[in-house]
């Protein structure tokens, strides 16, 4: 039975679909307007894909989310909210390659030692082979990393964990992602940074970063309670089932909670589900091609096993990158040296091995004792931790981490978005809402400025988060694939400062504060209150 229509704020609700970074930093900017918005969110607690996990007191950041933005309207918002939680923290980090651990960012003596004169000469000659005759356009990510590091380092240090992650070879793999996440590396300015300090910050070469003292979710958690404390709702284990739409305007929601279906009705709706599940929802259903784009694009999962290790001091990184294709885990992270009130016990560390799958295969089907016994193995191999040292774990799978980026998903996407932009209440947002891979920091970005749609009535077109185009030069194909869109994309560069969010590769771009620097986003049609 479907009870009576609900509006949460009889003026103007507004009604935001998920608790992430997006969702919640568009809750959070709704009530700096007065607004009272209603969060529905299917999981049990906040933070999305940047959610805090527990177990027996230990909290495991599911990814590992640097805490580090060019967006100084974002990084002021989190002083606000977390103020002395917020740590300033020294960023360590390694890879592993060939049983060798090599410091990243590079250091001249480290990776000397570890690749040895003759094979730092061939990657030197590889460099500048490519240099002189690059490939002439930039379609793959293989094309995009060769032309800027050669190809033997490519081979070494990108091609195998590249393709672990994505599941995909490198040469499907879209040039865009690439621009996207390491924008600005060169193996030119990998080397120069060792002896120079960048004259911009390349964000694969921070040293330091802000994160909060409980993780993660400690940020999300503390604008949750901001939210309703202001009036707002946030309601957990509230998945939306469908959306039923007259025309061009979305009527209400179906949400099912504690154990009843409700009908949720709105004036403005904002999405941070993935889009593709939200064309699914529509009632009545959009056109075939729509349904059929969303079935085309496709995504990354992954799960971490989260390991407690019978031992004070395991490896002093906050992570490590395994680029070793004998073992299947592709990142191991050290929680206890992010924070150390990530770990309940002092004489104990908490561990996270990063598995990338897919829904449905070998790895995310695997029993969890399985998975844990995996991830013993695996950490004795590559000389970590002793099978024995690790007295317990627990897994923790994550659905749609990684939007891929394959060699039709633009023209997938393209039809979607046509479809989504004629619906004149609702906006997307996040990584999955814009299937886009954001940063927290971007994703945070996209709910803020669809809020100023609504209450200031700006045009900024969220599509254009994280595509400005700096990132776009970066691209030396010229087919025009992104720029081809008919709406007004930014022309102007960012300031500095940049979160890690999740990322398997690194690099961002994006800037300003207040109005005036947000309106480089231009774009977007009106939106009415």
């Amino acid at each position: 039975m479907t009870d009576p229509v609900h509006n949460p704020d009889a003026e103007h609700p507004v009604v935001i679909i998920g608790a992430g970074p997006a969702g919640l930093a568009a809750a959070y900017e709704l009530t700096r307007h007065g607004r009272r918005p209603v969060v529905l969110e299917a999981l049990p607690r906040v933070g999305g894909l940047a959610r805090t996990e527990e177990y027996k007191g230990f909290a495991f950041d599911l990814g590992g989310h640097r805490f580090f933005t060019k967006v100084s309207e974002v990084e002021e918002t989190w002083h606000e909210i977390l103020g002395a939680d917020l740590l300033h923290r020294p960023r360590l980090s390694r890879i592993y390659y060939r049983r060798r651990f090599f410091d990243y960012p590079l250091k001249p003596l480290n990776a000397f030692a570890g690749l040895g004169p003759l094979q730092s000469a061939l990657i030197i000659l590889s460099y500048l082979r490519w240099k002189i005759r690059p490939y002439p356009q930039e379609e793959t990510f293989e094309e995009w990393v060769t032309n800027r590091f050669g190809r033997r380092l490519f081979l070494m240090f990108f091609k195998a964990y590249t393709e672990k992650v994505w599941g995909i070879p490198c040469s499907t793999l879209r040039a865009e992602w690439a621009a996207q996440r390491i924008k600005g590396l060169s193996l030119k300015t990998a080397v120069l940074s060792m002896f120079v300090k960048p004259k911009t910050r390349i964000k694969s070469l921070v040293t330091e970063f802000y994160y909060p003292r409980r993780g993660p979710g400690m940020m999300w958690n503390t604008v949750m309670r901001a939210v309703e404390q202001r009036g707002g709702s946030v309601r957990l284990n509230s998945p939306v089932l469908s959306i039923a739409r007259t025309g061009s305007r979305i009527d209400h929601v179906l949400v099912a909670s504690n154990g009843r279906i409700e009908s949720i009705a709105g004036a403005q709706f904002i999405s941070s589900m993935a889009v593709t599940d939200l064309v699914r929802k529509l009632t009545p259903p959009p056109p075939a091609e729509v349904l059929d784009a969303a079935g085309q694009l496709t995504y990354r999962d992954f799960l971490t096993v989260c390991l407690i290790v019978n031992r004070a001091h395991v490896f002093p990184d906050n992570w490590i990158y395994i680029h070793d294709p004998e073992v299947k885990v592709g990142r191991i992270q050290n929680f206890k040296n992010w924070s150390p009130e990530m770990v309940p016990d002092p004489t104990k560390t908490g561990l996270g091995l990063e598995y990338f799958c897919t829904e449905g295969d070998d790895l995310w089907t695997m029993a969890d004792a399985d998975l844990i016994e995996l991830g013993k193995r695996e950490l004795e191999r590559v000389g970590l931790v002793r099978h024995g040292d690790v007295e317990d774990g627990c897994v923790v799978r994550v659905h749609k981490a990684y939007p891929v980026y394959d060699a039709r998903y633009r023209e997938h996407l393209d039809v979607i978005r046509k479809f989504v932009d004629r619906l004149d209440n609702l906006q997307t947002v996040g990584r999955n809402g814009l299937h886009r891979y954001n940063n927290q920091d971007h994703a945070m970005l996209t709910g803020m400025l669809a809020v100023r749609n609504i209450t200031l009535n700006q045009r900024h077109d969220l599509w254009t988060v994280n595509t400005d185009q700096e990132y776009l030069e970066e691209i030396a194909s010229t087919n025009g694939a992104e720029r081809g869109n008919g709406r007004a994309t930014p022309t102007q560069a960012a300031p500095s400062r940049d979160p890690d969010d999740r990322s398997p590769a690194s690099g961002a771009l994006l800037g300003g504060r207040e109005a005036g620097a947000f309106s480089m986003f231009a774009g977007r049609r009106t939106r009415r209150r």
